[in-house]
């Protein structure tokens, strides 16, 4: 068989299994007439809404015992999920709604309960904090339709109200009936395809002889009494309406962009600031540094009637081992371990692997990149230490493979405690703990350890000039170019690249919001990474010309300078879109914006370090050193 034959057979064969592949999560299901689509419920978690303000950060299981919601008749089961959707404090059940496929239902009962006085104070306060009950049809969302203000588009937004607290001069409502409308695409042989879920929440007290009420304007709405024990039915309606949208495109309605003019916006303006960025580094290094090598190199080497001036006096000094090489190689390894979980994530999700329907699936893709380049930090940590003089390897990939992951599972840890006497349903089993904790001792570590012997085989990185045995004086600098000062200064312009994009990150993580704009997400990204490499390499070049040698811990500083300002930006979003009135929900949002601000820091400072070792390699590798 000739090789154009075997090429085109490879061919062949690769576009019928293209054809029969779909994504994790993401295969369509066929039904047919009067056929059983499940429901399944998740969670109860608290919304934002657009002039509103977060008030909780604490989930509920839906058959948690205050809710009193109706349970089925087989008893509540628990569903699979992936690592990510428990991690993500998804919690799935089974549910009591009857519903088939094309077949219609009118206030049907699910049953009554009894709701004490304590209970009652208990639903009127997650009423006032905003909080949704989230359904998954099909692996769809169940969603209320609203319109966007801005662009005047209707999308669905995910979740509905657990009740109504928009009178405040009176109690809150509780929504006790449900008008589900299901959308379906037909399919050849009287096939169908769930396309769609939307749900309108709305209140009915019952009659006066406890039967249940499911339509009228002129109804009561039912309130919970905070003093004595109420009465309450719970029914819901079911209306399949057909629609035009295929299953591929089913999830576009729920994937609403909010303003894509700002997304777009930011995108040029950080651009912008980039190519600026760039252009003065460049020119700067271009106009100075190559008309100073230029010069060092053609003067006579036995004519002393010259001296050095500026980052040329400092060659003897600028590979010099900086003090506390142990944890700089550490920081420095771990930041290259998550910068490339971030980056591999990124092109995951570009390529569309991460699809919606698969609840979880950044999270799980993020936690298993994250334990295979375990890799990734031994080797770069090993040689990073090798070449700033360290020697004590083994307790370099020790640290490297426990210190910044052990911190890290301290913190969250702690802050799972704190989920756990809440009685959320956020917090993390101890079986899901206990898994992560042999991911990271059986997988990531042995990695870790594989990469640093690797590293330490490699060697270290050869400098272009050697180290004067007798350190240089260093006159005072100015105050601007200290550690600190420093850092805050270059942070601004990376931070500046991103703070817009940022607003969703943060909706999206603390306010259940649906973020899916990755491809923004990804071009921020880059210009962030590329804008703190430039800003680096430019203040490590102010400190040189300043005769300031002691640029290792100063460009990881500077690197990770925006953290400062996503710290600041986490604080002011705290007090402008957040009212939390309890403690716990003080404490976690505290809690995961410093994790936040503390792996920034790690991406932001290993990237500023490590573009630095680069350029300063490169400029004194072009002179010539008597």
């Amino acid at each position: 068989m000739s090789p154009a034959t075997r090429l085109a057979g490879f061919i062949l064969f690769a576009a019928q299994w293209a054809r029969a592949f779909y994504l994790p999560g993401s295969a369509p299901r066929d039904y047919s007439l009067n056929e059983n689509v499940d429901v399944f419920v998740n969670a109860l978690t608290p919304v934002i809404g657009p002039q509103a303000k977060l008030k909780s950060m604490i989930n509920y299981d839906y058959y948690y015992p205050s809710f009193h919601f109706c349970e089925p008749e087989e008893g509540v089961k628990k569903q699979s999920e992936s690592l990510g959707s428990i991690l993500f404090g998804d919690r799935i059940f089974n549910s009591p709604y009857d519903i088939k496929m094309l077949q219609n239902a009118t206030c049907q009962r699910l049953c009554t309960n009894n709701i004490p006085a304590e209970d009652g104070k208990f639903i009127n306060d997650r009423i006032r904090e905003d909080y949704a009950l989230n359904w998954l049809v099909d692996g769809l969302p169940a969603a209320e339709m609203k319109r966007d203000t801005k662009s005047d588009q209707v999308f669905y937004d995910m979740g509905f109200e657990l009740g109504n607290d928009d009178d405040d001069s009176l109690s809150p409502v509780l929504h006790n009936h449900y008008e589900i409308v299901m959308r379906y695409h037909p399919r050849p042989n009287n096939m169908y395809r769930v396309v769609g879920v939307l749900v309108w929440p709305m209140s009915f007290a019952p009659a006066s002889d406890g039967s249940p009420i499911c339509q009228g304007r002129s109804s009561n709405a039912l309130f919970l009494s905070e003093t004595s024990e109420t009465s309450v039915p719970f029914t819901y309606s079911v209306t399949w309406n057909e629609s035009s949208t295929p299953w591929a495109t089913r999830y576009d309605n729920y994937l609403h962009i909010f303003d894509p003019k700002i997304h777009w916006f930011s995108l040029i303006n950080s651009i912008v600031i980039v190519v600026f960025l760039c252009g003065m580094v460049s020119m700067i290094l271009y106009r100075s540094v190559s008309r100073d090598i230029n010069r060092y190199n053609a003067m006579d080497l036995s004519e002393d009637v010259q001296e050095d001036y500026g980052w040329k006096l400092v060659w003897g000094e600028v590979f010099r081992p900086p003090r506390n090489v142990m944890p700089l190689s550490i920081l420095v390894g771990n930041g290259a371990q998550l910068t490339t979980m971030v980056g591999v994530t990124l092109v995951f999700a570009l390529l569309g692997f991460l699809s919606p329907s698969n609840r979880g699936s950044l999270a799980t893709v993020m936690l298993i990149c994250w334990t295979l380049f375990g890799f990734v930090a031994g080797y770069i940590s090993s040689r990073v230490y090798i070449s700033l003089g360290g020697t004590d390897h083994s307790k370099n990939i020790f640290f490297t493979a426990t210190l910044v992951p052990t911190f890290i599972f301290i913190v969250v840890f702690l802050l799972n405690l704190f989920l756990i006497s809440a009685d959320s349903s956020g917090a993390v089993p101890f079986g899901t703990m206990l898994f992560v904790v042999l991911l990271w001792f059986l997988i990531n570590a042995p990695l870790t350890v594989i990469g640093g012997l690797i590293g330490k085989k490699h060697g270290g990185v050869r400098h272009p000039v050697r180290v004067n045995q007798i350190p240089r004086q260093i006159p005072p600098g100015p105050k601007y170019l200290r550690p600190w000062p420093a850092a805050l200064l270059s942070g601004i312009l990376p931070f500046g690249a991103a703070f817009v994009e940022l607003y969703f990150v943060l909706a999206s993580i603390f306010a259940s919001r649906a973020y899916y704009a990755f491809g923004f997400l990804a071009l921020t990204a880059g210009v962030v990474g590329l804008t703190t490499a430039t800003v680096t390499i430019l203040f490590t070049y102010f400190i040189l010309c300043a005769e300031e040698y002691r640029w290792h811990w100063r460009a990881f500083l500077t690197g990770g300078g925006s953290a400062f300002w996503l710290l600041v930006y986490g604080l002011f979003y705290w007090a402008s879109r957040l009212s939390f009135d309890s403690f716990t929900s003080v404490v976690l949002y505290l809690g995961y914006l410093f994790l936040l601000v503390f792996l920034e820091f790690l991406v932001t400072g290993t990237i500023g370090f490590l573009a630095t070792y680069w350029a300063m390699r490169k400029l004194y590798g072009a002179i010539r050193v008597d």
